[in-house]
């Protein structure tokens, strides 16, 4: 039997992605450093608290939420991807299902007119949540939601609504995990790096270096396609849908993606639309 694996596009093993909460100032600064390096990832905002124009916070204050103008300037045209986070940050387990379907699809809808897009992702509040609000996410429009487990490995989803991630930013093994990350040879399932946390976490620690020295090690890598969260699970879905003959060596793409995949030792590109034969 053949020995069938996803790959990222251009063949690549590997992705790299971010994410982080709360559309807070210390974003701007978050922002700057991943466009440097170039790196891919989502912001996760609670568009019901976006601070008043003309805020003036007080000295000291860590958790300094943007005004939407703010957020506008910063995220227009980035090329992060902007996702759910709810409309108020509440703890949605605790809600009754009405008021969890008002915090989704207000934040949802209100953040698809804002930036004149269509938004499918999402992290939970707080990082909590229960089958039953997982339940209302799918009839919400929601195709993944974060969850705050870390998993200390590069792990592909195995439920994108109760998505884990590598780690927080803030785990002492983030250097190391990008060492392995970075140097490890993928041979079968492919690796995906998924960081997260939230940016006014570096002000509160004094330790901007450290998503500095991440950024710097972890970029420019030529086997790893940085993107955002909607990007990876998007291109996913479409790989699930190849069609394989029987003896597995007449592969169809029906999606409207190009798709790679490695069969045994061949990287293989299924354009769209089209059959790739094995030979």
């Amino acid at each position: 039997m053949a020995s069938i694996h996803l790959r990222f596009p251009e063949g690549k093993a590997k992705a790299l992605t971010l994410s982080y909460d709360d559309g807070v100032e210390q974003d701007k600064q978050l922002l700057e450093i991943m466009q440097q390096y170039g790196l891919k990832g989502t912001f996760n905002l609670n568009s019901g608290l976006y601070a008043e124009e003309g805020t003036e916070y007080p000295a000291g204050q860590i958790h300094r939420r943007m005004t939407e103008k703010q957020i506008n300037e910063y995220f227009q045209n980035s090329g992060q991807e902007i996702a759910v986070h709810s409309l108020t940050h509440p703890f949605l387990e605790q809600l009754p299902g009405n008021l969890v379907i008002k915090e989704i699809t207000e934040d949802r809808e209100r953040l698809e007119k804002q930036f004149d897009t269509i938004v499918r992702g999402m992290a939970y509040p707080f990082g909590t949540y229960s089958d039953s609000v997982v339940e209302i996410l799918k009839n919400c429009g929601i195709a993944y939601a974060r969850t705050v487990i870390s998993t200390f490995d590069f792990r592909m989803p195995a439920d994108w609504l109760r998505l884990t991630a590598t780690c927080h930013h803030k785990a002492p093994e983030l250097m190391q995990l990008a060492k392995k990350f970075a140097e490890d040879e993928v041979d079968r399932a492919p690796y995906l790096f998924y960081l997260w946390g939230h940016s006014y976490e570096f002000e509160a620690d004094d330790n901007w270096q450290v998503i500095e020295e991440f950024a710097e090690y972890i970029s420019n890598r030529k086997d790893v396609w940085y993107a955002t969260n909607i990007q990876i699970y998007e291109y996913t879905k479409a790989y699930e849908q190849l069609v394989f003959s029987a003896d597995g060596k007449r592969i169809s793409n029906p999606t409207a993606t190009d798709l790679w995949l490695k069969y045994d030792d061949t990287i293989c590109e299924i354009k769209f639309g089209s059959t790739y034969t094995i030979k």
